[in-house]
């Protein structure tokens, strides 16, 4: 339920980066934190990784011992052919082996990163649930939409690539490194020498193209918000003919993320040519020194060209670590954002007190409840309350600077119909917001059947309320999963019921499926009152003890209005209410009218109370109503 629209949080709050996950370093703690349920997986990956760098180390050696074969034997004049054909066959043996334990890692390190990416994925699910509502006022849906999509898509990725290389680049330079100083320490040390420059040039780029890949990711997140607000709004935006306006928003955010994006690949790019060059050089000076050493006979051929691929083993992991730096970068820019989502304040914690509903439908009240109401509730069995509802002295603000809601106190007996009425952005939702709890009050106190709503726990508070909103929420899926979202389980017979009811059968039945039409992209194919009149007999059939009626008939036409209201007054029947209404036609019959202005009440009575005092509710009243006759030629409704 959205709050009014003078209080709404100004266009792109909250999207920027946040610090919620901390610095670089928390986050990857953090992320590889997540990968301890699959520990034994990655043990897996650890064991298969150190048979395939073993394998890959000895190979070089075997080989060289193969060749220093046949050079005696071209020296001699006779090969021993039983023994170069043992060491080829073991060589042989050593790759396909390796080749298996490579295709093992990889398999175990997939598994263990998916389920990483599902766990994220399935955290970012639950904490929505768990965040407060300015949270959302604050936030484009599709910036929340990338970090869940894009991001986690990012993370899994990258931290699958790293996972997959990294240990094994570690491991085969620490085996190479083993095996060059045994081989010959001399060139070893100038193997070496190398390391101190390829460890400067990786972390100098790392530094330079962290904020690069920042600026990527959240960019990414403008974007994907941007072309949710175009998808949703395409017909306001067709209909101002602001194409060209909104061509031109989307142009500069796709700008900033193709610069951002250029920036951080360039500098990923840089890396691996540089850590080629410094490899190239420290093969010139191993291969001069090597034939030196040959040439002296301190070294054989086959020792020599043993040593050559094992630089190259030593080198090449050089640059994929330098490589992989800068894939962290990215992986940790998305990560960071993911647990700034993750991180955000919540919903504050029930009270150890919290009781449940006071009253479940009291036996003094049960034979005074429609026969629609779910059994289960008019048992006691589930929340179900008398709907005596009361507002003490309640003040609240959306941001500290404006007052949406200032000393309010009312009360409200069982059954009886509330309507709140005033200018837009005088405090009407605002009212219902609080009494639903989806903010919490900076003073005061709101009381059902005589207890704290603060006491109780909010699941069972709104389980007691059925609403009806302004702008009518299908999902995809059939009508009649539609109707029967109000009361899971419920029969073919309740559904049809609650939808006869609603003036809905009617209109369901003239479809070629019937209530087995499907709906999607939000019941798009119906029109606004079609899909009001099923929003309504959700509630219907849902049975609630107190109803919430949010301008349900602001958008449709004067006849699908009769229905509507006709449909309303059904559903109202035993039940309390609460009606926000612009179009007053809709409330005359309502026991109560609250006049709101500024977040105060200004006038309350019945409708023929209000009219003659002559106040606000009077000058809305003839307002709304000789405009519409003078324009439209519409007789005014009696008084």
């Amino acid at each position: 339920m959205s709050r009014d629209p003078a209080h709404k949080a100004p266009s792109g709050a909250g999207t920027g980066p946040r610090d919620g996950g901390g610095s670089r370093w928390r986050s990857s703690v953090r992320l590889l934190g997540m990968l301890r349920p699959s520990k034994w997986r990655m043990a897996g990956v650890i064991a298969a990784t150190c048979a395939f760098v073993s394998l890959n180390v000895a190979a070089p050696k075997v080989l060289g011992d193969a060749t220093d074969v046949v050079v005696d034997g071209v020296l001699r004049g006779s090969f021993d052919e039983p023994k170069l054909a043992s060491l080829l066959l073991a060589v042989s043996v050593m790759y396909l082996g390796a080749s298996l334990f490579s295709w093992i890692q990889g398999a175990l390190t997939a598994t263990a990163v998916q389920r990483v990416g599902y766990g994220l994925r399935a955290a970012v699910e639950e904490k929505l649930h768990v965040l407060p509502s300015s949270h959302f006022d604050e936030q484009h849906r599709g910036e929340v939409l990338s970090r869940a999509t894009n991001d986690v898509d990012n993370i899994s990725q990258a931290l699958n690539q790293l996972l997959n290389q990294l240990i094994m680049s570690v491991l085969m330079l620490s085996g190479a490194l083993v095996m060059m100083l045994w081989l010959s320490p001399i060139l070893a040390l100038i193997a070496l020498v190398s390391v101190p420059l390829s460890t400067l040039i990786t972390v100098l780029v790392a530094r330079k193209s962290q904020s690069h890949f920042t600026a990527q990711w959240n960019s990414t997140g403008e974007l994907h918000s941007q072309l949710e607000e175009f998808f949703t709004g395409h017909e306001v935006i067709k209909a101002f003919g602001r194409q060209e306006a909104s061509a031109a928003g989307f142009k500069d955010s796709n700008d900033r993320l193709t610069r951002s994006s250029a920036r951080a690949q360039y500098l990923s790019g840089v890396v691996q040519p540089l850590m080629v060059c410094v490899s190239n050089l420290n093969y010139i000076a191993v291969a001069v020194v090597g034939a030196l050493q040959v040439t002296a006979g301190a070294m054989t051929i086959g020792g020599i060209q043993a040593f050559i691929q094992f630089s190259r083993l030593f080198s090449q992991p050089m640059g994929q670590i330098g490589g992989m730096l800068t894939l962290m970068q990215s992986c940790l820019a998305s990560a960071e954002r993911v647990f700034s989502l993750l991180d955000a304040p919540e919903i504050p914690p029930e009270t150890s007190a919290a009781a449940r509903m006071p009253a479940r439908f009291p036996a003094r009240v049960r034979s005074r409840i429609p026969a629609r109401v779910p059994a289960r509730v008019r048992s006691g069995e589930e929340p179900g309350v008398e709907g005596r509802v009361a507002f003490e002295h309640v003040t609240f603000s959306y941001s500290p600077a404006t007052r949406a809601v200032q000393d309010l106190s009312f009360a409200v007996e069982p059954g009886q119909t509330v309507a709140i009425v005033g200018h837009t952005g005088a405090g009407k939702t605002t009212v219902v917001n609080l009494l639903m709890r989806f903010y919490e009050l900076d003073s005061g106190r709101i009381t059902v059947d005589g207890a704290d709503i603060a006491d109780m726990p909010r699941d069972e508070l709104r389980a007691v309320f059925g609403s009806v909103l302004q702008d009518a929420w299908l999902f995809t899926g059939s009508i009649r999963e539609n109707i029967e979202y109000g009361r899971p389980g419920a029969t073919d017979a309740e559904i049809v019921a609650a939808a006869r009811a609603s003036h809905v059968d009617q209109f369901v039945r003239s479809l070629p499926a019937g209530y087995a039409t499907m709906l999607g992209n939000d019941g798009d194919s119906l029109s606004r009152g079609q899909r009001q009149l099923i929003s309504i007999a959700r509630a219907q059939l849902a049975g609630r003890s107190i109803l919430v009626l949010d301008e349900a008939t602001s958008s449709v036409d004067s006849r699908t209005e009769v229905q509507i209201r006709q449909a309303m007054k059904q559903l109202r029947q035993g039940h309390t209410s609460f009606v926000i209404a612009h179009r007053l036609s809709t409330v005359r019959d309502a026991d109560l009218i609250l006049v709101m202005d500024h977040g105060r009440i200004v006038e309350h009575g019945t409708h023929q109370q209000l009219m003659a005092r002559s106040g606000l509710y009077t000058s809305l009243y003839e307002a709304q109503f000789a405009g519409r006759g003078k324009l439209q030629g519409v007789p005014e409704p009696e008084q």
